[in-house]
């Protein structure tokens, strides 16, 4: 810029022109290594963005201030109260080493405070995953307390009624494995062609499942119908549980008497044979105390309880007492959400100071840098550093000072209006 400037003159007056502009003269390059040296700073992208937020503006502060000041060589032969001007000039070189200072301090509590939102967002966002998770997890108990107030009394053989359920599961899974081959063939005679396992094994299963609580409940009606002497359905449900039974051995625990024909005649030297009638026989023992076992130990305490969830009816128990109140159901995001509700205030609140914590420190590095060049041509600052609030800095803004006086210079201009 200056060896432009000292091109366009004379030969002769050169000399002079660089001895009038040896104050100015090294600042442009200077401020051109500073910049380029705060730009080259940091080697990785963290730290290249955070020396040029921490370096960036203190440093056109001071280039700013250095342009100012070696001006303000220039003006001093010709100021008058040189001492005051050189007063106020160092005065401002002070506020702006405390802005710079308040500018970084200010860039720590930003940084604090968004390290705080984020730890409560990311606090509040565990809490409600934490209640989800919990709530996932309970879920099943929950539907079965639902089940048990919304279908029965308090009282329920909740054991039992479970045992029943595993018992039947458990021998229809047994019987799947035993007879599955049997209606492959049987499938296969029908159709010419293989039945898929993948399909046959769940609908046989379930068939079997069906079959056996079945079994339990015609069971239970028949217990019913001998305690109420009802003569018919007894003979009814005698002759419904003699069929049940004979499909049972017949194709279920005649294949486990089968397994057992060689390790019996391999006992006896192959004298015991069994026929048809023992083989048959034995399967109808077999059934009869294995029912009977079930049945006395859970199957007369969970039948009920199966058939009244079957039918939506309400299990009666004599010798129980008034019923308890049920809890009252508490959403599992109430206390997440009320909580929310609760620092709604504090988060509008500390929106502003965040607004305030962001602008401010940039505000008074910007006022800084005006008061140098309006004390170097008003000799007088126009802000007074530092700012202690958003509010406060922007109550400090020359214009709305000099607003009000010019209102009342103009009020005062207005010709009085006679009545």
């Amino acid at each position: 810029m200056f060896d432009n400037l000292l091109e366009a003159v004379p030969l002769e007056w050169r000399p002079t022109l660089e001895f009038l502009l040896g104050a100015l003269a090294w600042i442009p390059a200077f401020q051109a290594w500073l910049l380029e040296w705060i730009w080259s700073l940091g080697g990785s992208f963290l730290a290249t963005v955070a020396a040029r937020a921490l370096l960036l503006l203190p440093a056109l502060l001071l280039i700013a201030g250095i342009w100012t000041t070696m001006s303000s060589i220039y003006t001093l032969p010709f100021r008058a109260g040189r001492g005051r001007y050189l007063q106020t000039l160092i005065l401002a070189w002070w506020d702006a080493m405390r802005t710079v200072w308040l500018f970084w301090v200010g860039l720590i509590r930003l940084c604090i405070v968004c390290l705080g939102w984020i730890w409560g967002a990311i606090r509040h966002g565990g809490a409600l995953l934490f209640h989800i998770l919990r709530q996932v997890l309970a879920s099943p108990f929950a539907a079965l307390d639902w089940t048990a107030r919304r279908y029965f009394k308090p009282g329920v053989p909740w054991l039992a009624f479970l045992l029943t359920l595993l018992w039947s599961a458990v021998e229809a899974t047994i019987f799947t494995f035993t007879l599955q081959p049997t209606l492959s063939e049987v499938f296969y005679d029908l159709t010419g062609t293989a039945a898929n396992p993948a399909i046959v094994g769940p609908l046989l299963f379930l068939f079997l499942f069906l079959l056996v609580s079945g079994s339990f409940a015609s069971i239970q009606v028949l217990s019913e119908a001998i305690d109420a002497r009802r003569i018919k359905q007894i003979v009814q449900m005698t002759l419904i549980e003699v069929i049940v039974m004979f499909f049972e051995v017949f194709f279920l625990y005649r294949e486990l008497v089968d397994a057992s024909v060689p390790w019996i005649a391999q006992q006896t030297g192959g004298e015991v044979r069994l026929g048809l009638v023992g083989t048959l026989g034995i399967a109808c023992f077999g059934w009869i105390g294995i029912r009977a076992m079930t049945w006395f130990l859970f199957g007369r305490f969970g039948t009920p309880a199966l058939l009244a969830i079957l039918s939506r009816q309400t299990l009666t128990i004599t010798d129980s007492g008034a019923e308890p109140p049920a809890r009252p159901a508490v959403a599992w995001w109430s206390e997440t959400i009320e909580a929310f509700k609760r620092e709604h205030e504090w988060f509008r609140s500390r929106g502003a100071e965040l607004i305030e914590l962001a602008a401010l420190p940039v505000l008074q590095i910007l006022a800084a840098a005006i008061n140098f060049f309006m004390v170097l041509v008003l000799s007088q600052p126009v802000f007074q550093l530092p700012f202690g609030s958003l509010q406060e800095a922007m109550k400090k803004l020359p214009l709305q000072q000099q607003q009000p006086a010019a209102a009342r210079s103009k009020a005062a201009a207005r010709p009085a209006v006679e009545v």
